[in-house]
Order: structure tokens, then C-alpha cells, then sequence
């Protein structure tokens, strides 16, 4: 089998199980104040550190939720009513139009709930970045803003220019909140002022169910799920001890990757592609992008036809975010970028992780060549 769709779920490191298996062996509630219970927190607080040092963060901002979605939704939510209860409520909600679903559904309820909030999206280039010059405009009409962009987009790669952002939103007086999901642990990533911060395990190698929102201190907040203590009040629920050290292990682990080995299969794979289809397209080659991600198209070839004939030959790729897979309509990060429609219909994503190899890459190229092939006996 060849893996090449680590941005929808990365391997498990053999570091990260380890540690879940450990923490399954301590039967305690990181509640309690027992022995049992202190073993259990001390695990939980030791990731909580780890994920720390990985962000750039103090241990007591982060918070550790279900998922990157759900840390999404909860730094969305939170800051617009934390704001509410500072008297200095949010008034205008953007965010960019290649956000991840959690961010574009979550920001659109939150307008349809709250009708003083107004909500737009920010344009982006053709190559995916986001138009800086946009955003200043928007944020020069005043009022209390919250911005959420992602550092690296999950379909493109194309990293955003966070620091500009963040800096030109704070100079407004404004909020952001920053979806280090796909950047964290492939790219240099820190807290860049950013106020609110969202990463998950399975992205980098730790286990599916668990993520965290890092803030600053100052950031306004309110829990959205309540009834218990937990998190220091922020996110109530009984803590997932055992997927919490298995992200504090992936937190400790991929700060060693060798990104420059990623970048170098990536472009052994576009390289590749070139060579064999001379009509190939690469979404966003020309802007910045993260090492291990490669999205795009070979003309006629509908992406559909493309994943299943690939998976046959046990070469396992995406047609574009995972929480989009099996639905036929373009992609809202190329359209937003203005590629044709029937050519966003043949977009595929590779994307590689820490245990990704070069017979990945080649096993993946083979294959497309083999389909491209039938695809013209066919059209004669």
C-alpha cells in the first residue's frame, strides 16, 4: 500500500501508540485528587506542554478539545461571547473564502444567531493567497473585528502571510483567530500574536479525536460547553487521557521531522508529473506552500474516476479535503481561486507525512500514467 493523504489523517507514530497504551494502563479521572487521579493528570499535563512548546505558547493557554473542528468552533464562539461580556461585543466576522468548513460554517451560524454580527469573506488570488489589501479596506470601516484565516490551506498547501495579517487586524483593534491545523509541525509555526490558535493530533502523526485552542492571555473567552471544571473552565467534558498523550508524543516527535526530505519527495513528484503530462496543472506552485502537499489536475481526467482507479492500485491519494470526499461539486478553495469548474473537477492532492518514501511518490506517478493511458485507448 502507498499512503500519500496525510493531510486528511496522518500515520500514527509508533511514538504516539506507545504513549496510548501507556496512558491506558492508569484508570484514574484527571479530576480527581486520588493517586489515580494525579497519575492521569500529570499525563494530561505533560502533553499539555509539549503541544505548548510545539506552538510557541505557556502551557496554561492551551485547551484541549475533541478536534481541530471543534477548536475551531469553540475559539469562533468563545471569542464572540467573551467579547459580548466585556461590553465590547464583535461587530463585523471575516474570513477568508479557502477556510475550512468549521470555520465557514461556524462563522455563517454565528451571523445567522447573532444579527448585529455582520459577516463577509475575504478574496484570494489565484494562486491562494489572501488579499492583504482586501482585508485592511474591510477593517478601515471600523468596529470591533474577528478574522479567522488558516496558516496553510488543507487542499493547496498555499501558506498565508499570518504575521501581516495578525498585525495589520491588532493595529485595527480587531481579534484573530489563526487554523494552524495543517501548518503545525510541516511548517514553521508560532504564535505570531495570533489570538486564539487551533491545531489537532491526527495531522501530525498522533491520534484522531483530539485537538487543542491555544490564546493569549488577554484574549476575551466564554466556554461554549459547559458543566464541568475541566480545562480550567474553558471546555467542560471529562479529559480524553489516552488520546492526550498520544498528541503530547506526536507534539514531542515531529518537531524532528526532516521537512527538507518532505519538500524534496514533493517536488519529485511534480517534477514527475511534468515529465509525463505536459497539460498538468499545479494549483498555487507559484505562491508559498507547506513541503509536504501537492495539489493538481490532469485535464479530462475526472478526479473521481482518477481516486478510484488509483485505489485499485493500492495507491491511496484525495481529491481535496477529506471532510468533502464523495461529493461531486468543485472544490471551494479552487473556486475561490478561480479555476474553471471542469478543471477543479479533476483536482487530486497528494500529501505526504513522516513515514512517507520515495516509492510513494513513484508508485503514485506509475499509476497516473497507467490511468492517463487507458483514458486515451479509450477516447480513440
Amino acid at each position: 500500500m502507498f499512503y500519500l493523504d496525510h493531510n486528511a489523517t496522518s500515520c500514527l507514530r509508533p511514538q504516539s501508540r506507545l504513549a496510548m497504551e501507556a496512558a491506558l494502563a492508569v484508570e484514574g479521572n484527571a479530576s480527581s485528587v486520588h493517586r489515580w487521579g494525579r497519575a492521569a493528570r500529570a499525563l494530561v499535563e505533560d502533553a499539555r506542554e509539549a503541544v505548548a512548546t510545539l506552538v510557541s505558547a505557556r502551557p496554561e493557554n492551551v485547551v484541549f478539545t475533541s478536534s481541530g473542528t471543534e477548536a475551531n468552533t469553540l475559539a469562533l464562539w468563545g471569542a464572540v461571547l467573551g467579547c459580548a461580556k466585556t461590553g465590547a461585543p464583535v461587530e463585523r466576522l471575516l474570513v477568508s473564502a479557502i477556510e475550512h468548513d468549521s470555520v465557514l460554517s461556524t462563522a455563517k451560524h454565528i451571523a445567522e444567531r447573532m444579527p448585529d454580527v455582520c459577516f463577509a469573506t475575504l478574496p484570494v488570488s489565484s494562486e491562494g493567497t489572501m488579499d492583504v489589501d482586501a482585508l485592511r479596506s474591510f477593517l478601515a470601516g471600523g468596529g470591533r473585528t474577528l478574522v479567522a484565516v488558516m496558516a496553510a490551506n488543507n487542499e493547496t498547501g498555499v501558506v498565508q502571510p499570518i504575521a501581516e495579517i495578525v498585525e495589520c487586524v491588532h493595529a485595527a483593534g480587531g481579534l484573530s483567530v489563526v487554523d494552524a491545523v495543517q501548518s503545525c509541525g510541516k511548517n514553521a509555526t508560532d504564535f505570531v500574536g495570533a489570538d486564539y490558535l487551533t491545531v489537532s493530533a491526527h495531522k501530525l502523526g498522533g491520534p484522531q479525536g483530539v485537538g487543542a485552542l491555544v490564546m493569549q492571555d488577554n484574549a476575551p473567552f466564554a466556554p461554549v460547553i459547559r458543566g464541568g471544571g475541566q480545562e480550567s473552565n474553558r471546555r467542560a467534558g471529562t479529559e480524553n487521557v489516552t488520546g492526550i498523550a498520544g498528541f503530547g508524543a506526536a507534539a514531542k516527535f515531529c518537531a524532528a521531522d526532516d521537512i527538507g526530505r518532505l519538500s524534496e519527495l514533493r517536488d519529485r513528484f511534480e517534477a514527475g508529473l511534468r515529465q509525463r503530462f505536459a497539460d498538468a496543472v499545479i494549483f498555487g506552485e507559484r505562491a508559498p506552500r507547506l513541503p509536504n502537499t501537492s495539489c493538481f489536475a490532469l485535464p479530462g481526467i475526472a478526479a473521481e474516476t482518477a481516486l478510484i482507479a488509483l485505489d485499485l492500485g493500492g495507491v491511496m491519494v484525495s481529491s481535496g479535503a477529506a471532510c468533502s470526499s464523495g461529493k461531486v461539486r468543485p472544490s471551494h478553495v479552487l473556486q475561490a481561486m478561480g479555476v474553471p469548474t471542469e478543471l477543479a473537477r479533476s483536482a487530486l492532492r497528494i500529501s505526504l507525512g513522516w513515514n512517507s518514501r520515495a516509492a510513494d511518490v513513484e508508485a503514485a506517478l506509475a499509476s497516473l500514467e497507467k490511468l492517463a493511458a487507458r483514458v486515451m485507448r479509450r477516447a480513440a
